[in-house]
């Protein structure tokens, strides 16, 4: 999935952008440092599914050392 985003404002290290007619707020540190008030932004979302898996199973392990019989 792509999204488009657009740069509204910075507020401290919060960059608020408009999507789809809603004012969000995202870490600065996740953009890059040329990035503008009026920008169009692209974000390509991808869910890591090896890491998804992996995190499922340590959480998993977690919670089967904390409820031994």
């Amino acid at each position: 999935m792509i999204a488009i985003l657009i740069i509204d404002r910075f507020e401290g290290d919060w960059v608020v952008v408009e999507f789809e007619g809603g004012i969000f707020n995202i870490p600065k540190a996740l953009f890059p440092q040329q990035v503008r008030e009026g920008d169009v932004v692209k974000i390509n979302i991808i869910v890591d599914e090896e890491a998804t898996k992996n995190r499922k199973k340590r959480v998993e392990q977690l919670a089967d050392e904390l409820f031994e019989d």
